[in-house]
């Protein structure tokens, strides 16, 4: 995904639970529909199936969304996936997109739902490899793979996982993306590798390819992993770690099926051309980005500039451009990229997003409101929900401010700091006790010590603490800062109380201020 503003800005206890596994085991054993063994699943399919269809949307768009230049591309990658689904062993509701995003990857989801990277169509040589990335992942669909490792998790965890689980977390994208990316990272492992490989392999064959596209698949991935874009293809390598066993496993495979089928060299590359004729603006493109993560803005401006030269088309460079203008605090420059950005491709919430802050800053507060609800409604995301809860505030309206901000402080980095910043400078002084914490503990004499734990990421300062019993109540003030992550102690000189009578006590944060 691009660097853009947004971006930057961007257990339970395991329990002795053996009777209850033991009852599952009895009750939750499935036939596998690809390989016909019997196999331990605690999620079932209509679960399966709901993941799928919850997670495959916003994942996608945290994934960079559709490719929008060449919709032809995307019905072609579609042709060849339902060609191969149709093969499968296992009837699902099989659904394929072309994702804009240059690092070569393919993942598939439960119930179905698959993604191909435009970086993955570079890569390949032919429509048979194309069917062969797309049939391994059809396998990990079909056999369950992501419900198999979810059940294993299950198992480690003595609890019951459900479609609908609360995912917490450092990112700035929330919700049902990261159940969606936990799902489809879920699959992998050698022997899920292995077993979709020599699947796949068969399904290519049965789907009228040649299977040997298998093995060149597989071989051209070693070399890119000895190669020195390794870097770059770390994502691809960690989802599908390639091996030189791989290659012999589907080199043996290939063998023992019949042999031919088609290649389709020249109409791939009949398909693929117009992309491989721009590839040169991509690649100026990713240069921009590495120059801006190196801070290196000039070096960055003249790559995303080369690559509008090349192809002005593709709406990520329109949003860069607008990136580097707005890192200038040129937001009605900006503004101009963003909008034709949302021109190109309305669908992606990054450009939404984009146009949203920038609209902000220019105090055009009724239209970024309505920018940045368009974005949150396809891909929640902590700056979207930061934004809405700054225009909530100039709305006076503190209930909702509260709500953007308490969301937007869950994908922490500098995006979930700053809401937590600003709700509590908006919600500290009247609730206190929800943000700071204190516990208390006896002296050897009896007198009453008290610890205040700031667990926020913000200084606060002037925290009162009210201790009373049942007919009286002291204060404790603590009037030095207490920074993020920090906590305090003082020995309040109250007392002497046994330990009986202490465990009487009432203590509570009642006052704190936010330290500017």
């Amino acid at each position: 995904m691009p660097i853009g503003l947004a971006q930057r800005l961007l257990q339970q206890p395991l329990r002795p639970l053996l009777l209850i596994t033991a009852v599952f085991a009895l009750q939750a054993c499935v036939v596998n529909p690809v390989t016909g063994k019997r196999e331990l699943s605690l999620v079932s399919e209509s679960q399966e199936l709901n993941i799928g269809a919850q997670s495959y949307a916003p994942l996608s768009q945290a994934e960079g969304g559709r490719y929008a230049v060449d919709s032809k591309l995307e019905a072609y990658v579609k042709e060849v996936g339902q060609r191969v689904a149709a093969v499968s062993d296992r009837p699902l509701p099989y659904e394929f997109t072309l994702l804009n995003n240059p690092v070569p990857n393919a993942w598939a989801l439960p119930g179905g739902k698959i993604a191909v990277n435009l970086g993955l169509l570079w890569e390949l040589d032919n429509e048979a490899e194309l069917a062969a990335v797309l049939g391994h992942e059809v396998v990990h669909a079909a056999a369950r793979h992501g419900a198999r490792a979810q059940t294993r998790g299950i198992l480690l965890q003595g609890a019951l996982f459900g479609a609908s689980v609360a995912m917490g977390g450092g990112d700035a994208v929330l919700g049902a993306a990261n159940i969606g990316a936990q799902y489809a990272m879920a699959s992998r492992g050698r022997d899920a590798e292995l077993e979709s490989d020599l699947y796949g392999t068969r399904y290519l064959q049965k789907a009228g390819y040649d299977p040997q596209a298998a093995v060149t698949l597989q071989e051209a991935f070693v070399r890119m992993s000895q190669g020195r874009q390794q870097d770059f293809f770390s994502q691809l390598f960690s989802s599908h770690p390639p091996s030189q066993e791989r290659v012999d496993k589907n080199r043996e495979t290939a063998a023992s099926l019949p042999a031919g089928g088609s290649l389709n060299r020249d109409r791939f590359q009949q398909k693929t051309a117009y992309i491989r004729k721009v590839k040169p603006a991509y690649d100026a493109y990713l240069e921009a980005r590495k120059s801006l993560s190196e801070n290196n803005k000039a070096e960055a401006e003249k790559h995303i500039d080369r690559a509008l030269r090349i192809e002005q088309r593709e709406p990520r460079f329109q949003s860069f451009k607008g990136d580097m203008l707005s890192a200038r605090d040129d937001w009605k420059g900006a503004l101009k990229y963003y909008e034709t950005a949302l021109k190109l491709d309305g669908s992606w919430f990054m450009f939404w997003l984009d146009r949203g802050i920038a609209r902000y800053h220019l105090k055009q507060i009724s239209g970024a409101k309505s920018d940045l609800e368009q974005s949150i409604k396809r891909l929640p995301t902590s700056p979207g929900h930061l934004y809405l809860g700054h225009i909530a505030v100039k709305h006076n309206d503190r209930n909702n401010a509260i709500k953007h901000y308490q969301t937007a402080a869950q994908g922490g980095g500098e995006v979930g700091k700053e809401a937590q910043t600003a709700l509590l400078r908006l919600d500290l002084a009247n609730n206190p006790s929800k943000y700071l914490g204190v516990s208390a503990a006896l002296t050897p004499q009896g007198q009453l010590v008290l610890t205040v734990n700031n667990p926020t990421a913000v200084a606060v300062k002037n925290v009162v603490v009210t201790v009373s019993d049942n007919s009286r109540s002291w204060q404790q003030s603590f009037s030095d800062v207490l920074a993020g992550g920090k906590q305090a102690q003082r020995n309040t000189g109250l007392g002497p109380w046994s330990r009986e009578q202490a465990q009487q006590l009432k203590i509570q944060i009642t006052a704190a201020e936010v330290a500017e």
